[in-house]
């Protein structure tokens, strides 16, 4: 197509791309997503006024005073059908001021990876997993215990359980008729004891050195007086 000019050209220029850039729009951040890549599992929770929470009383042999394990918890989506109860923070309070400075740093940390949300259960066996060099001890009921950060953890073990975040998945058929052939056992132990005189002490019995008589054995680790109760572990 022809254009006809009519009037005397004075000038020319060459026209060239307009490479202004067109500023962009700032993107907007979704909830749930951040530039470093850190992901949160839950939803940023301000604390509450009021919170639920538990107090477990933990007495070892390492202290004279007990410490006291308070866990409270969070309500998320109360009154509907998807309520859950988490564990929101954690306090742990005692007489003693030795271990005041590792407690505390214990509690917080503790505290954060539980407002982190997510599986938290993976604490109970990092917090059984830390061992005293001076060695553990056995905690009323038999249970051994390797270090006081472990009776820590089985107190969280405890309340996780209690609110439903931790459940036992009991017992295979093997294991079931392994306790049925030592229950079975134990049975006819008792039975044949019975059946002896109550003064006679099993037979392999150590002399006890408090009152000469051969009554000692073995007992959880430690060679107890059936006759006087004396022990090595006190």
């Amino acid at each position: 197509m022809s254009i006809r000019i009519d009037k005397k050209i004075v000038g020319c220029s060459v026209v060239k791309e307009d490479k202004t850039e067109v500023p962009k729009p700032a993107s907007v951040e979704q909830p749930g997503t951040t530039t470093d890549n850190v992901v949160h599992l839950t939803e940023q929770l301000e604390r509450p006024e009021m919170l639920l929470g538990s107090t477990y009383k933990v007495k070892t042999p390492l202290s004279e005073h007990a410490l006291y394990v308070t866990i409270n918890d969070v309500i998320l989506n109360a009154g509907t059908e998807h309520e859950l109860r988490r564990p929101f923070e954690i306090f742990i309070n005692s007489k003693n001021m030795d271990h005041f400075q590792w407690i505390v740093a214990l509690t917080r940390i503790i505290s954060a990876v539980f407002r982190k949300g997510g599986d938290v259960t993976f604490l109970v066996e990092e917090l059984h997993s830390v061992f005293d060099p001076r060695g553990g001890y056995f905690k009323r009921g038999g249970k051994y215990m390797p270090s006081l950060v472990a009776e820590i953890g089985d107190a969280i073990e405890c309340h996780l359980r209690l609110i439903g975040l931790l459940k036992d998945d009991g017992l295979d058929e093997h294991q079931k008729k392994l306790m049925a052939e030592k229950r079975a056992q134990y049975e006819a132990t008792v039975k044949t004891a019975s059946t002896q005189d109550p003064d006679d002490f099993p037979e392999g019995a150590q002399l006890c050195i408090k009152c000469n008589t051969k009554a000692a054995i073995q007992m959880d680790g430690c060679l107890t007086c059936l006759n006087c109760g004396d022990s090595k572990c006190g």
